[in-house]
């Protein structure tokens, strides 16, 4: 069985009782970042074995995998942090076990993308979601295309970029109603609402850290 188990984005209480079941009796564990897996397992005192599995290894472990979960072994695949498979590696070995007949299992919990859109307060009756955007090439042309999305728009930015793709939203969207979720379940936990223009000018005399989700409000 491959289990594809959430993990905290910040507050371990939020690490669930089947998660911790789960990383327990697997007999394999396979983590973005081994080092941040073992902390998270020391803490919860599980020493199942953990093996690497991130974007520059997964094609060379996804048939070490498919060999494991053959032998009738269990598998759980974790992310750094939330749900994996979400702007983070795993969908590939997914898909191969599909492929293979192998049963895959959601085990949820933590989503910095749910977390969001639920304190947001915007509608999110439908959104779509970006991930990443592209920080050269197919950035401006992303953009221009999500001028015209009338749905609420999800994206994963990075402090250090934050006030710079909110100034090509407003290059490039026009100006536009949005919301910053920084630090979600950790101690500096922050909602930001306003327009491009006001949050610029706050970001200008006030810069932020900590992982953000940014939600844009869709062209009515």
């Amino acid at each position: 069985m491959l289990y594809i188990v959430a993990t905290p984005i910040g507050n371990l209480e939020d690490m669930t009782l089947r998660g911790l079941r789960i990383l327990k009796e697997a007999d394999y564990v396979f983590a973005e970042d081994t080092r941040v897996t073992k902390k998270l397992l020391n803490h919860f005192e599980i020493d199942t074995t953990v093996y690497r599995y991130d974007e520059f290894s997964k094609m060379r472990q996804i048939p070490n995998m498919i060999n494991i979960l053959k032998e009738g072994k269990d598998i759980a695949l974790v992310t750094d942090a939330g749900t994996p498979c979400i702007s983070d590696p795993g969908y590939e070995i997914v898909d191969a076990a599909h492929k293979e007949g192998i049963k895959v299992e959601p085990i949820p919990g933590a989503s910095a993308l749910t977390a969001a859109a639920s304190v947001a307060g915007i509608s999110m009756r439908r959104f779509c979601f970006e991930g990443f955007l592209p920080k050269k090439k197919g950035r401006q042309t992303l953009l221009k295309q999500l001028a015209e999305e009338e749905r609420t728009i999800m994206i994963y930015e990075s402090p250090f970029r934050i006030e710079k793709t909110l100034r090509d939203i407003e290059t490039f969207m026009g100006v536009k109603e949005v919301v910053i979720i920084r630090e979600i379940t950790k101690i500096y936990e922050e909602i930001m609402r306003g327009t491009t223009t006001e949050l610029i000018e706050r970001l200008s005399k006030n810069p932020i850290k900590g992982e953000i989700v940014l939600l844009i409000k869709g062209k009515e």
